[in-house]
This record gives C-alpha cells, structure tokens and sequence, in this order.
C-alpha cells in the first residue's frame, strides 16, 4: 500500500506562483511513476503532469508546459510540481497519483493510488 500527502495549495493571484508538494509513504517502488491531476468544479478530473521515480523523464498537459515543472526528490519520497504565471483556469484541486509501473500515463485509471487532494484557487 502507498500513501501520498499533498500540500502547499492556496489562494495566489494570476501571474503568481506555488509550489505543491506530494509526500509518498508506505511501500514506495523504485520504478514507478507519479502524476499531478487536478479537478475544477462540473469538471472531469484532468492530468497535468508526470515523472518517473528512476530517470529525469517527464511529461506534461498541453495547457500547463512552459509554466509547470514537476520533480521529485527520491532521498525524500517527494514529487514536487512548481506552478508558475498561474492563470484562473489553474483553479482546481490538485491530486497526486502514483502507478506501479515506471511507464509515464494521463490516463487516471492507469494510476493505483491516490492522494486526499490540495486545493488551488487563482484570483483574477
């Protein structure tokens, strides 16, 4: 079983930046991917961005590259997703996910475990 803990959401104002972080506890693989997903109101839940725990690969949503970089810090267990020139569109719960397998995926039923969720609000 894995358990992750996200933090670091708030209130920011466009243009502004935060930094989520997804704490993974449990038993952790050395190979497996994590992911960022998030959820705005009336909406399905959307990937944002992905990485694998074993090599620096990463993959990201049309809408947030350029502005997003996920990371992680393996000594630590922690995948980090920095978001930049955040816009009101950004607003939404952020959810961490990880998978067992070290493949990188937007697809949220490839992902086995799942976080409580962060929540992001940007003001206009």
């Amino acid at each position: 079983q894995v358990q992750l803990v996200e933090s670091g959401g708030g209130l920011v104002q466009a243009g502004g930046s935060l930094r989520l972080s997804c704490a993974a506890s449990g038993r952790t693989f050395s190979s497996n991917a994590m992911g960022w997903f998030r959820q705005a109101p009336g909406k399905e839940r959307e990937f944002v961005a992905a990485i694998s725990w074993s090599n620096p690969s990463t993959y990201y949503a049309d809408s947030v590259k350029g502005r997003f970089t996920i990371s992680r810090d393996n000594a630590k267990n922690t995948v980090y997703l920095q978001m930049n020139s955040l816009k009101p569109e950004d607003t939404a719960v952020y959810y961490c996910a990880a998978r067992s397998y070290s493949l990188l995926s937007r697809y949220t039923y490839e992902y086995n475990y799942w976080g409580q969720g962060t929540q992001v609000t940007v003001s206009s």
